[in-house]
């Protein structure tokens, strides 16, 4: 595509169609690397206020935290947020794809705080707040941030759970 001069934008939206199949197909290693590079060349591109740099950000951190990085995830996402709140406004649904990633970053890690748990969830309360009111009950994504409430609650309620064992 460089070398028949197809502009920059048209090569690193291919690219990141590969990433989404290379998602799809389990090579997360490779999403993550083409991810990786896609951000950084958008972000170099557009600027880090451009809805694609935040579509980048999010496949980036979403691919992150797949693989288990979530401190990454967290830093990246912790720095994109509040741009795509800026950008785009709090109900817009790349930016709260972005705080649903950034809550599963918070609550899955393995050295997560008690108070890492509950920003999750009030994260989450918040964020699924948003989506009912902005696209209603039945929508995918507002069903997808709900279901990872549950989860999030579940795990803040079995660590403040003392053992029974």
């Amino acid at each position: 595509m460089r070398r028949l001069g197809v502009r920059e934008d048209r090569i690193l939206l291919v690219q990141s169609n590969v990433a989404n199949t290379y998602e799809r197909v389990g090579r997360r290693d490779d999403a993550l690397r083409i991810r990786r590079e896609t951000y950084s060349r958008t972000l170099k591109l557009n600027g880090e206020e451009d809805e694609h740099t935040l579509r980048a950000a999010n496949n980036y951190a979403d691919s992150l935290a797949n693989l288990e990085c979530f401190k990454e995830a967290k830093s990246l996402l912790r720095k994109m947020m509040p741009v795509a709140r800026r950008v785009l406004g709090e109900g817009h649904r790349l930016t709260l794809r972005m705080k649903k990633i950034y809550a599963r970053a918070l609550y899955n890690d393995d050295d997560a705080t008690l108070d890492d748990l509950r920003k999750a969830v009030t994260t989450l309360e918040d964020t699924a707040r948003t989506a009912r009111r902005v696209f209603g009950g039945a929508h995918p994504l507002t069903v997808d941030i709900e279901r990872e409430l549950g989860i999030a609650r579940a795990k803040l309620r079995a660590r403040k759970t003392p053992s029974t064992r």
